[in-house]
């Protein structure tokens, strides 16, 4: 009998998984799965512990749902990639394995493994790769040229336009092999990594957890987003980015859920702001496809690699541990700090704080965010990172840095987020809680909260000027 083995990376769902598929049309074929997890190479990219508990959870709830379908789950643990590669080989030698199938995963790194297999196993095993992370191929949006888009906004037209033309399809999950369900499926040991299990309130382990909830947000929530997306106090994102960034999801189910109750999203309607943010993670993952640079710590404009960045230690830990005295940064950093998870309007804040008031370099938070992310993804994460930091593809000028304070009067005007996150003010009424120490001068008040570390006009005086200092250079 011919053995199927379907690698599983990022990508733990039975559902629309293409690969999964791919290995599952001959019926005569005994398909069987592996996961392959690499401690070393974790640590040395800093995946976030509640992320590490995060895939062991959903690798069992992945196991089960093989199980019932006949498909066995194997895990084995190897240090790093290059080590990966021989327990890959090694175990399609013992389970006699005649075809792989596994799903693209883009970063370079990874990128390089993926090659290192085909070559280690060629002649030996048949390898088929799919993209599968995406709801376009890298290198389907393109200019007239036939070159990535250096900007968002014309790429997102392009994009939509190649969704005009067929959309993606969803494919099935595999129905029961022909041996029927298995009953002896192993527990799955544990990580030789730190876990830190998340919060199962906020994000329940599992596809059916999963799709529950990316049914509720484009019934419920999807038409509404424009206005509830900015507001941190408020539910009005969707929460689906750690199940996304392992592959409990695929973005074709959020593209075909979406469209199934807002018809006329990708028309500008109802639902299209949200199908943005999808386009967002695509553009991300295409950029580092055709710029591979950018997964080696590199800026993608390139004179910002001149910007004199300050070592300012006790400034990045204030940062990291959200106290830098300005309120709305510190409770986003506590956020994320304490769940995992921050909403993406304070990610925007957060990064501008640390790069654009304290001139820290955009790479030290883009490290502290995957070390503390439940939804850590690489290519978003290192978009976002330098979107803020203005090193990235971006169409607003390096001059763009926003104000913590009014960043925080305009979308938690009221300070319930921040009270939640920073108990210290939460005895401070309204809008007061912005500007705490004001309030507390005029009223006589002592704080057990700290002063702001940086004046904020000064700071953007000294970021403009070194950034335009490395331009000129």
């Amino acid at each position: 009998m011919t053995t199927h083995l379907v690698w599983f990376r990022a990508d733990l769902r039975v559902n629309d998984n293409l690969a999964l598929a791919a290995a599952c049309r001959d019926p005569d074929a005994r398909v069987i799965g592996l996961f392959i997890a690499t401690p070393q190479q974790w640590r040395d990219h800093t995946l976030a512990p509640r992320q590490a508990a995060f895939i062991h959870q959903n690798l069992e709830a992945l196991q089960q749902a093989l199980a019932t379908r006949g498909i066995a789950l194997f895990t084995r643990e190897a240090p790093d990639f290059a080590a990966a590669v021989d327990a890959l080989a090694a175990f399609c030698d013992e389970q006699q394995v005649a075809a792989l199938f596994y799903n693209y995963q883009y970063e370079l790194n990874e990128a390089r493994r993926d090659a290192a297999v085909a070559r280690r196993l060629e002649g030996r095993v048949a390898c088929q790769g799919f993209d599968d992370s995406v709801m376009l191929p890298p290198g389907s949006a393109v200019t007239g040229n036939g070159e990535m888009y250096k900007v968002f906004t014309p790429y997102s037209r392009a994009f939509i336009r190649r969704l005009g033309e067929g959309l993606p399809p969803c494919v099935s999950a595999p129905k029961p092999r022909a041996g029927g369900a298995l009953t002896d499926a192993p527990a799955l040991a544990p990580f030789d990594y730190p876990c830190e299990t998340p919060d199962g309130m906020l994000f329940p382990a599992g596809e059916e957890a999963a799709l529950k909830r990316l049914r509720d947000f484009c019934r419920h929530d999807a038409g509404d987003y424009p206005e509830k997306r900015d507001f941190p106090a408020i539910r009005g994102t969707s929460l689906l980015s750690p199940y996304l960034a392992i592959g409990v999801l695929s973005p074709r189910q959020c593209l075909h859920r979406l469209l199934t109750e807002h018809p006329r999203a990708l028309e500008g309607g109802s639902g299209a702001v949200w199908l943005n943010e999808l386009i967002w993670r695509e553009f991300y993952r295409h950029l580092i496809v055709a710029w591979p640079h950018l997964c080696r710590h590199q800026p993608f404009i390139d004179w910002t690699a001149r910007v004199a960045w300050q070592r300012n230690d006790a400034h990045f830990q204030a940062w990291c541990e959200g106290n830098t005295g300005y309120p709305i940064v510190d409770a986003a950093m506590r956020q994320m700090n304490a769940t995992g998870w921050m909403h993406n309007r304070l990610r925007m804040i957060t990064a501008s704080f640390l790069v654009k008031d304290l001139l820290v370099d955009w790479r030290r938070g883009e490290r502290y965010f995957m070390s503390q992310l439940i939804d850590g993804d690489f290519a978003a994460n290192n978009g976002g990172w330098q979107w803020a930091a203005s090193t990235g593809t971006d169409a607003a000028p390096y001059f763009r840095i926003f104000n913590p304070t009014t960043q925080g009067q305009r979308f938690d005007a009221e300070g319930e987020f921040i009270r939640r996150w920073v108990p210290e003010l939460s005895h401070i009424p309204g809008k007061a809680v912005h500007e705490p120490h004001v309030w507390a001068k005029k009223n006589g008040k002592a704080l057990r909260y700290p002063q702001p570390i940086v004046d904020h006009k000064q700071a953007r005086v000294a970021t403009l000027a070194a950034y335009e200092a490395a331009r000129k250079e």
